[in-house]
């Protein structure tokens, strides 16, 4: 049995709540909800008459998408290599996520990514230049020496 590497897993975790958050968006747009209405109808601007939760659900969920499984030309770069800019982003696409009704769960499983991307961080793993790829494996003397300190 191999290692288990927690950012794949972690990416693979948010490609599924990207997938469920544009499509609870796209459900919104046929029946507006605010989730927290039951407190207040104060926030029922947000989703009606115009869509704007929706539309920006939209597009954190194909920001996402994008993100996590990158075009070429975006591959290896470092903003894509980069678990920082990733533990930024997905609080914030959470936060996005949990004020539109049908996307409540996926604002749940981009907190669960976040955490097991913080989780390979604090690791020491890292993200490759070629998605899905497993790092080389450093010298057994350089590892060795490593070792020793």
């Amino acid at each position: 049995m191999g290692k288990l590497i927690k950012n794949h897993w972690a990416r693979l975790i948010i490609l599924t709540s990207a997938c469920y958050q544009l499509a609870g968006a796209i459900e919104g747009f046929f029946w507006p909800k605010f989730f927290f209405d039951f407190l207040t109808k104060n926030f029922d601007a947000a989703v009606k008459p115009v869509p704007v939760l929706q539309v920006i659900n939209v597009a954190i969920a194909l920001i996402c998408l994008a993100y996590e499984w990158p075009l070429r030309w975006f591959a290896g770069t470092r903003l894509h290599r980069s678990m920082i800019a990733r533990l930024v982003w997905l609080p914030l696409a959470s936060l996005s996520a949990v004020l539109l009704y049908q996307t409540t769960n996926a604002a749940l499983y981009h907190l669960i990514g976040c955490g097991i991307y913080f989780w390979a961080y604090c690791e020491g793993e890292v993200i490759c230049a070629v998605p899905w790829t497993l790092p080389k494996r450093a010298d057994r003397r350089l590892k060795a020496n490593i070792d020793r300190f």
